[in-house]
């Protein structure tokens, strides 16, 4: 059946089918192939040299990046003209998450494959990807992303370095700083932010050798200490002009498109891990005895690990769908046009769903190693078991990419903009809405299997609407000044999402086999009703922060409608999640 290709975020107004999206059950054989080699290069050279990579052994790094360079772990995304395999977007995600088991390895493989090598390929001219890919794909060249300034983090455009044009018209002077730069200490191509004259914001290709090019100590960090992470100087550093990156005063279009890239990605990072701490708090909780009793016998450690289990599942299900839809994208762009943006135009109508995945994932890591570390008790905060490391290597993912705070004002900003450009009918969506509130009545019988989720969701998509036109409507241009209604208003969009990846996911699983006992009919149960409830409170609370008197006590009504239903019995169904994590002591689906 032929693919419906949806506008970025559409999920949110749209009704999908099963169909419509990519599920880690789709994978082909030869997706599962390029797994493999990434687990077996992952078991073979990596997790047994973890503790040298953790003391930060720059020559080790180098060497294994090489080594995974060789079996082309590195040019997934790189074209084949240059030396790549130009694999798809869940080809790559795949190995991303397979590599992702050892956190500071990989977090210097996706700086290098990602935001380091990204630019190149969607901005590059063509001098320039012949000229830098086919290393960069290799691993005989190193990369880094170079951003983030110490007066601009999260506003990128208050960058303060600037480039000059020399005055024989070759070079162009750039002077500044960068800081908390990932691959900084070993890394040969550098993909920099400079203001020429001090104000058009453009990218440059930086390599290592250039004169008046400085490298600053490493930072101690919390975390991943196994990667690098320098500030960068630049004092009248001479950056030949054929090395000007896309156009000039146009640097702000690569870095946030390659941020959503980034965004994405780091999803990807997040799902591996999740994985693995299911996979050893499992096992842990299997071997730990208490009151003579493995501790996995407890109710209390059991509703954990189901917990644990459901968030990755969820993660899963938005990783790879999104993965789906920049496929999806990327391939209706047409061969023959000639706009050199034109693939990262296709994966830029996707920042939604990016910042979602970004979002998402890292809070749910976050939840997942602290539950590890809780299962784990006492041994949880010593050095010796992995978990603790985890825990700590996890913090940063909330901060990496732009913090969550601005994704979450990304996500309905950029579907506001995408809405008064007429590219998404929400604004019509919102006026048909109005007369269906009014006589809304909430349902309390379902028939079929997933009905009363899918109704759920239905809702929850409606009370963003609800919550969303009335901010807009309240606001108007100063809609930007709320930040707490545009979190909620986010919260919302993330939880639809969320909700309908893994009810499609399921629906498609059972539409192959109705009669087989589906542990993702659980899960999707369990996380859609839990969900529900907490998305029904977000959006009284951001009604009650705009609304008063009868106004309000006309909405609260309708919410109340929306918010009634009859749960299961989750305490039964999370059970039987953990039940099938604790038999096999890895995450289950």
């Amino acid at each position: 059946m032929e693919k419906t290709l949806f506008k970025g975020g559409s999920f949110i107004i749209d009704n999908l089918e099963p169909h419509d999206i990519v599920t880690p059950e789709d994978f082909t054989d030869e997706q599962k192939m390029f797994k493999k080699t990434a687990a077996d290069f992952l078991e073979g050279e990596i997790l047994t040299r973890e503790e040298d990579i953790e003391k930060l052994d720059y020559e080790l790094t180098v060497q294994l990046m090489r080594q995974a360079g060789e079996l082309g772990l590195l040019g997934a995304d790189v074209p084949e003209e240059y030396g790549g395999l130009a694999l798809d977007k869940v080809s790559s995600g795949i190995i991303a998450e397979t590599m992702a088991r050892t956190a500071s390895f990989s977090l210097s493989v996706g700086a290098h494959t990602g935001i380091g090598t990204g630019p190149i390929i969607f901005f590059g001219n063509d001098d320039q990807k012949a000229k830098y890919l086919p290393l960069l794909a290799t691993g005989e060249k190193i990369a880094a992303y170079c951003l983030t300034e110490p007066g601009s983090g999260s506003d990128a455009m208050a960058a303060k370095t600037t480039a000059t044009l020399s005055e024989d018209g070759q070079h162009y002077i750039l002077n500044g700083s960068k800081v908390y730069i990932t691959n900084g200490a070993f890394a040969d191509i550098f993909i920099v932010y400079a203001k020429i004259d001090g104000e058009k914001f453009t990218g440059f290709i930086v390599e290592k050798e250039y004169e008046g090019f400085k490298i600053g100590a490493e930072e101690k960090k919390m975390g991943i200490k196994g990667s690098s992470t320098v500030p960068l100087y630049f004092e009248d550093m001479k950056v030949p002009v054929e090395n000007v990156l896309g156009e000039i005063g146009k640097g702000h279009l690569i870095a946030f498109n390659i941020l959503n890239l980034g965004r994405y990605k780091l999803a990807a990072g997040c799902l591996g891990a999740s994985k693995e701490a299911i996979s050893i708090s499992s096992e842990f909780a299997n071997t730990r005895e208490q009151f003579k009793r493995p501790i996995s016998k407890f109710p209390l450690i059991q509703s954990k690990l189901a917990e644990m289990n459901i968030k990755t599942f969820v993660t899963e299900s938005m990783f790879y769908r999104t993965s789906g839809l920049l496929d999806d994208a990327l391939e209706a762009v047409d061969p023959a046009d000639t706009d050199k943006m034109k693939n990262a135009k296709a994966i830029g109508d996707y920042a939604i769903e990016c910042s979602i995945n970004k979002v998402f994932s890292s809070e749910a890591l976050d939840f997942i190693v602290d539950e590890g570390v809780q299962i784990h008790g006492g041994s949880g905060f010593i050095q010796e078991y992995k978990i603790e490391r985890m825990y700590r290597d996890a913090r940063i993912n909330r901060i990496f990419e732009g913090t969550n705070e601005i994704n979450r004002l990304i996500i309905p900003g950029t579907l506001v903009r995408k809405a008064l450009k007429g590219e998404l009918p929400l604004m019509n969506k919102l006026q048909a809405l109005q007369g269906e509130l009014v006589s809304f009545r909430s349902q309390q019988v379902f028939d079929g299997l997933l009905s009363k989720e899918t109704y759920l969701l239905d809702n929850v998509k409606k009370l963003f609407l609800m919550v969303g036109g009335l901010a807009v409507q309240k606001y108007g241009e100063k809609l930007d000044k709320e930040q707490e209604i545009l979190a909620a208003i986010s919260d919302l969009m993330i939880s639809a999402f969320a909700m309908e990846s893994v009810l499609l996911r399921t629906k498609k699983q059972l539409a192959k086999d109705d009669s087989k006992d589906y542990l993702s009919v659980a899960m999707t149960q369990v996380y859609i009703q839990e969900t529900f409830e907490e998305m029904m409170k977000v959006g009284k609370h951001a009604l009650a922060a705009m609304e008063e008197g009868d106004s309000l006590h006309t909405q609260m009504s309708i919410v109340r409608k929306m918010a009634r239903f009859t749960p299961d019995n989750l305490v039964e169904l999370k059970r039987n999640i953990a039940a099938q994590v604790i038999t096999k002591q890895q995450y289950c689906v």
